[in-house]
């Protein structure tokens, strides 16, 4: 009896607490603009997720950041800007082509062709090990005594 009591006070308790789910921001503008961008955003944390979908602490801390960008009238390639230069190309999820990217953009076409080159060498070589040598008439008459014995 009193575990049913105990139970429903605690209920009741977190009734009493619970209230409505506010907006992230007073503006629905300023809200889809930081959706936007966040979307092309990467979590310094996560790494694999954006920072739109990113629950971490560093990502409240982003978009509250990109909340008062949007609102002091930046334009969404100036918050991008200011990012990267925080942060560097790596909280982008696609970042610019230019020589400090190379490595991101090209590197695993980089490695597939050499890849496919040393499967191909290595076929190669396999294949001329495979192929036997004709026998020479000294050794198919040693074949043949051999057999006979």
């Amino acid at each position: 009896m009193k575990c049913i009591i105990v139970f429903l006070m605690g209920i009741c308790i977190g009734l009493a607490n619970a209230g409505e789910a506010s907006p992230m921001a007073e503006d629905p503008v300023v809200e889809a603009r930081l959706v936007h961008i966040s979307q092309e955003l990467r979590c310094m944390v996560c790494q694999n997720e954006s920072l739109s979908s990113s629950r971490a602490e560093l990502a409240d801390d982003l978009r509250r950041e990109v909340r008062d960008l949007i609102r002091a009238n930046k334009s969404d390639q100036e918050i991008k800007d200011f990012l990267v230069s925080r942060y560097g190309d790596f909280v982008l999820y696609r970042p610019e082509v230019k020589p400090l990217t190379w490595v991101l953009w090209f590197g695993p076409f980089v490695v597939l062709l050499m890849a496919a080159i040393f499967l191909l060498a290595y076929l190669r070589q396999r294949r001329l090990a495979v192929h036997p040598q004709a026998l020479s008439d000294a050794d198919r008459a040693r074949v043949e005594q051999l057999l006979k014995d």
